[in-house]
């Protein structure tokens, strides 16, 4: 029996989860989010509690048993409190700046670089040399902080780049002299 798949999820007051056959919905207060339940598991809702079982041992099933478990605890905790991921700028001028919806990045290049965030995805800068990203969906939430990373990954030989708040670079030494 899979150790996370059993772990029941608890609902938390003002979230609403409707199960139609395969498909679960999750309403909040930060939004609603949906996901389709592979076949073979069952999802069941009792006394504000979310179940997940297989009907049996089938190698695939056992896989798909905490990993479905994981993605609608994922879509509970998004919709009552939501995701964030912080990404620093380090560099000498590196900055960030917050345009309506856009995010208008200045890290180096000899144009500004503007990033237009999906539909659920809050961009903030709380500070010049900050970006937070903010959503109800976990998967959107690091994807658009992978895409904001991307744009001037951190270098090894200085360190300069956008890097997620708490993660460490590996410098290299530079060249050495004679």
């Amino acid at each position: 029996m899979s150790r996370v798949g059993k772990k029941p999820i608890p609902i938390p007051h003002g979230v609403e989860v409707r199960i139609d056959g395969q498909e679960v919905r999750v309403k909040g207060p930060l939004g609603e989010l949906q996901h389709r339940i592979p076949e073979g598991l069952q999802v069941t809702l009792e006394d504000g509690v979310l179940k997940v079982e297989r009907e049996g041992e089938d190698r695939d099933l056992r896989a798909f048993h905490g990993l479905t478990r994981a993605l609608l605890h994922n879509l509970v905790q998004g919709v009552s409190s939501g995701f964030q991921k912080t990404l620093e700028l380090v560099g000498t001028g590196y900055r960030a700046q917050k345009q309506g919806e856009k995010l208008v990045l200045a890290v180096g290049y000899s144009h500004p670089v503007e990033i237009v965030p999906p539909a659920g995805i809050q961009l903030e800068a709380p500070a010049p040399n900050v970006v937070v990203v903010k959503g109800a969906d976990k998967q959107k939430v690091g994807q658009m902080a992978a895409q904001i990373r991307a744009v001037r990954e951190p270098e090894p030989y200085l360190g300069k780049g956008i890097r997620y708040q708490g993660e460490k670079v590996r410098r290299k030494a530079g060249k050495s002299g004679k």
